[in-house]
C-alpha cells in the first residue's frame, strides 16, 4: 500500500513539472526541436531534393519556436535542428551547416524580439526581411574580409527560390504558434 501510495506521488510530482511553465517551455522546445529535423525529411520525400530550399522546412519550427517560447527555446531549436539533422541525415551539408545556423538564429532572435513590440504578422514580415538583409551582411563580410568560401549561396537566389516556403511561413506559423499557446494554455 505504501509503495503505490509512493507512486502516485511521483506521479503527481511529475505531472506537476511537465506542466508547468518551465516543463512546456523544455517539453514544446524538444517537440519542435525533433519537428525541425522531421519537416526537411518529409518535404524531401514527398517533393524531392530541392524542396528544403523551396519550402523552408527548418525555418517553420524555428519560427513557431520564436512565436510561442521565445529566443532561448527558439535559437536551441535552430542549433539542436541543424546539428542533429547533418548527424542524422547528412542534410544540410556540413559546407553550408555554418551559413544554415548563423541564418535560423538570426531569425529566432528577431522574432523574438520582434513580437514583443508587434503583432505576429508584422513580426514575422520584417524577421523575414531584416533577417536576409542581415544574412546578405554576414555573407558579405564571411566572403570578401574573411575569405570562407561561399559554397554557392547567394540571399537573393534563395529568396527567390524560397517565396513557397515565405508564403508557407506567413500563413502557417502564427495561426500555429497562437493554437499551441493557447492549447498548452501557456498565457494562464
Amino acid at each position: 500500500m505504501i509503495e503505490k501510495v509512493e507512486s502516485i506521488k511521483k506521479q503527481n510530482r511529475l505531472l506537476e513539472a511537465l506542466t508547468s511553465k518551465k516543463g512546456k517551455y523544455i517539453v514544446g522546445t524538444c517537440l519542435l526541436s525533433g519537428l525541425g529535423i522531421a519537416l526537411p525529411r518529409i518535404f524531401h520525400i514527398l517533393a524531392g531534393t530541392s524542396a528544403g530550399a523551396v519550402f523552408l522546412p527548418m525555418h517553420i519550427a524555428v519560427l513557431i519556436a520564436a512565436l510561442t517560447f521565445g529566443g532561448i527555446s527558439s535559437s536551441i531549436v535552430a542549433g539542436s535542428s541543424i546539428v542533429f539533422s547533418y548527424l542524422l541525415t547528412g542534410m544540410p551539408s556540413l559546407a553550408r551547416l555554418p551559413y544554415m545556423l548563423i541564418e535560423l538564429v538570426i531569425y529566432a532572435v528577431l522574432l523574438s524580439v520582434l513580437k514583443k513590440k508587434f503583432n505576429p504578422y508584422v513580426s514575422l514580415i520584417a524577421t523575414i526581411i531584416l533577417g536576409r538583409v542581415l544574412y546578405a551582411g554576414i555573407l558579405f563580410v564571411a566572403i570578401n574580409w574573411l575569405g570562407l568560401p561561399t559554397y554557392g549561396i547567394s540571399v537573393i537566389e534563395s529568396i527567390i527560390t524560397g517565396l513557397p516556403g515565405i508564403l508557407v511561413q506567413l500563413i502557417c506559423v502564427p495561426f500555429i504558434a497562437k493554437t499551441i499557446k493557447k492549447g498548452i494554455h501557456l498565457d494562464d
